[in-house]
């Protein structure tokens, strides 16, 4: 009998998928490791940020702008562990989208701003241009990584799996 190339990729997939979902995973949690961490030192400056897109009242505004590096350095270490890695990926996915609407729209309406993803953000000086273009690439390409462990959460070295009593690698899908 002869295997054809797309039996051969379809019999590697359950061995690769965990080891491309630790790969997501601890992607994911550097992000928001990363960008939690860049914000916490300066809370004032992370909601001014958020009050720079001009969608929320500036009480409000200034209160996510302070709780926001603390949710991301929450979501980086429960993804750092793989604890409830399926709920941390929703959650995930949820922010991502608000920040690229947050970013699209501050586009469509002629905001010149930083979008404080990694650090204070907030209105950009005089002749200096936004990169609205790369900074929803990038989000899109994290919200993929957030969509893979949606669908497929479970991951090596995780606590999901050390509570659930199951090997590091399963060879089967869910």
């Amino acid at each position: 009998m002869i295997v054809t190339a797309p039996r051969i990729r379809a019999a590697r997939w359950p061995a690769v998928r965990p080891w491309i979902g630790l790969a997501a995973r601890l992607g994911l949690a550097t992000v928001w490791l990363v960008a939690g961490a860049a914000k916490v030192g300066d809370l004032a400056a992370s909601g001014r940020a958020v009050n720079a897109y001009q969608l929320l009242p500036y009480d409000v505004a200034t209160v996510v702008g302070a709780a926001l590096p603390f949710v991301e350095l929450a979501l980086g270490a429960i993804l750092l562990v793989g604890l409830a890695t399926r709920l941390a990926a929703g959650v995930s996915a949820a922010l991502l989208m608000v920040f690229v609407t947050g970013i699209v729209s501050a586009w469509s309406r002629g905001l010149a701003i930083d979008c404080g993803c990694f650090g204070s953000g907030g209105q950009l000086a005089a002749g200096q241009a936004p990169s609205y273009l790369p900074e929803i690439l990038r989000d899109l390409g994290f919200l993929a990584l957030a969509g893979f462990l949606l669908i497929w959460p479970r991951t090596p070295v995780s606590v999901d799996g050390w509570l659930a009593g199951e090997p590091a690698v399963e060879d089967d899908d869910e």
